[in-house]
This record gives C-alpha cells, structure tokens and sequence, in this order.
C-alpha cells in the first residue's frame, strides 16, 4: 500500500482536505507538525502505538461551542468504545453519545452546564463525568507525574485496544494561541516521541504532532478553574482490569 494512499484514505476520513494546506485553520508554529503534511505523514507511518487512531477518527467531532472542547472528546472516546448509548429522537431506533445528550443530572452534578457553557471544563470534572459512565478513568496531574511516565503511561495505552487518552494542556506552551484546551491523544510516535493531538477545535487547528516533553510541560501549568491545581491526562478504558 502506498503512502499517498494511505495518507488519502486517512484524511478523508477526518474530513480534511487532501490538499496540504488548510486554509481556514491558524498557522502552526515551527515546533508543531500538522498531521496533514509530510512529515506529519511519516511519524503517522512509523508510529509504534496507534490503536486509539481509527475508532477515534471514525468518531471525530468538532466542539459545538468554544468550551465544549472537553464535552466533544469525552463524546468521541465514549462512541470510540463503543458503550450503550442514549437514545437520539431524530437518529431513532439508533443510538449514539452526542454532545448534547452526554450531559445529564449525573453530569450537572459534576459540572453545571451553566458554569460549562462560560468557562469550560477542568481535568478533574473530566474524570468526574466520565466516572458516570461504565469505563475506568484514572486522572492524572502533570504536577503529580513527570515526562517519562506520561510517555510510558499515554504510549502503552494507545498501544491496547479499548484504551484512550484524553490531555488538558495549555495551548500557548506549545506555541498556539490563547488558554487551556482539551484534546483525545490518537498515536504516538516512539522514534520523534511525538503525539498526535486529535484537536477537537478543527475550525481553529488540524490535528498535530507535538513533543512528548512539549506536551508534558503544557499539561504541567497551574489551571485557576481547578484550584490552581496542573492540568494533565486522563486514561480511560473499557472496564476495569
């Protein structure tokens, strides 16, 4: 199969043009590589834990609002696993999570969509509304982790089927513009040790490679929305082990 093969089917799965440039999203700075470009396409290749990718891209969504960017990655690794899910009147008899029915009285007890629709969602109410959920969310705080455990830790579960990475980072310390964000984790590859970020904000940024020392030091920033506490990543399986 060749590469140019590979990469059409890959974009066209992610609603991305298979042109290399994106016209409507913000220029990425040097230290980033998007997914839709060459070298993007070669860590893609030569990534060693790229489980989480496909059901992840077959579940791609953009966040219906500017705060909802932890409600669309909860949503997409919630579908990706493929757990029962509530009815949808206009899908019916289908089923399936959506950004609006995720949300519930077991949820505004986690995070009032008042206080959402303003100010977002913190790492720890991420693991707090998916622990409403049938899986297993371990939350983890940069300040109570380091570098080469993340790596360790986020690159073995994109290894295992069923197993999913959400990251809450700050945007402006890996060179993008403006506050915290929250993204699902899709491969990682060993070689650059680089991610791939699966940006739920598409209209703002494509999918990129970062660091994994890059993406670590943006997760280890003091988040005022959650007690001045780090932000960092959230592991997420099926069930418990």
């Amino acid at each position: 199969m060749s590469k140019n093969f590979v990469q059409v089917a890959v974009l066209v799965a992610l609603g991305m043009p298979v042109i290399s440039a994106n016209g409507e999203t913000l220029k990425l700075p040097d230290n980033l590589a998007g997914f839709n470009s060459s070298a993007g396409e070669s860590y893609f290749l030569e990534s060693n834990a790229r489980e989480a990718f496909f059901p992840l891209v077959s579940n791609f969504l953009t966040q219906k609002t500017q705060s909802y960017c932890g409600v669309a990655s909860i949503v997409m690794v919630l579908n990706a696993l493929n757990i029962p899910a509530p009815s949808v009147p206009e899908y019916a008899p289908y089923r399936t999570f959506t950004q609006d029915n995720v949300l519930d009285a077991r949820t505004d007890a986690v995070l009032g969509r008042d206080v959402l629709a303003k100010k977002g969602m913190t790492l720890d109410q991420i693991g707090g509304i998916l622990a409403t959920q049938p899986v297993k969310a371990v939350v983890r705080h940069a300040a109570d982790s380091s570098v080469d455990q993340f790596r360790k830790l986020a690159s073995s579960y994109l290894r295992q089927p069923n197993h999913f990475v959400i990251v809450n980072y700050l945007r402006k310390a890996i060179g993008q513009e403006e506050g915290g964000h929250i993204s699902p984790l899709a491969a990682y590859d060993g070689k650059a040790d680089r991610f791939l970020i699966l940006d739920v904000a598409r209209y703002k940024y494509q999918p990129v490679w970062v660091r994994a020392s890059e993406l670590f030091d943006a997760m280890n920033t003091r988040d005022s929305d959650n007690e001045n506490r780090t932000r960092g990543f959230v592991l997420i399986s099926a069930t418990a082990p």
